[in-house]
């Protein structure tokens, strides 16, 4: 597996740990979400940084998820609800129980799709994520 890019098989992704898939997950989204914050305008570092704290947070994330929903594979969204579904140990103190745990769901969903290499995928639910 080339370091930089993995691709894992279907049934390997689907062997892992869906908070391990979340860890992955939450950097694959981050990085998209900075990204687009970066290229939309000239900010400073600190309004980067705000901005992207309001949209990776638990509640934005658990919005985002509920925009996908229906535009997910019977696969994607078995993933997503196996994510959703994991036993976490702590919940932040800003995000009720179902946000954080339909945020971990999104994540475990955004790692699977990356550690296949599924990169394309990944850029259509975050187009149809940031529309509007």
């Amino acid at each position: 597996m080339d370091k930089l890019s993995p691709r894992l098989s279907e049934r390997e992704a689907n062997q892992l740990n869906m908070l391990a898939l979340a860890h992955v997950g939450d950097a694959v989204y981050e990085l998209l979400v900075r990204s687009m914050l970066c290229c939309e305008k000239n900010s400073s570092v600190m309004q980067l940084h705000r901005r992207t704290v309001q949209k990776v947070r638990a509640e934005a994330q658990a919005e985002s998820a509920e925009k996908l929903l229906s535009s997910l594979t019977e696969e994607e969204l078995a993933v997503y609800k196996r994510g959703r579904n994991a036993k976490v140990n702590s919940v932040p103190h800003h995000a009720d129980i179902a946000q954080y745990h339909a945020a971990t769901g999104l994540e475990a969903l955004f790692g699977w799709l990356y550690l296949q290499g599924k990169t394309a995928r990944i850029g259509e639910l975050f187009a149809a994520i940031t529309e509007g």
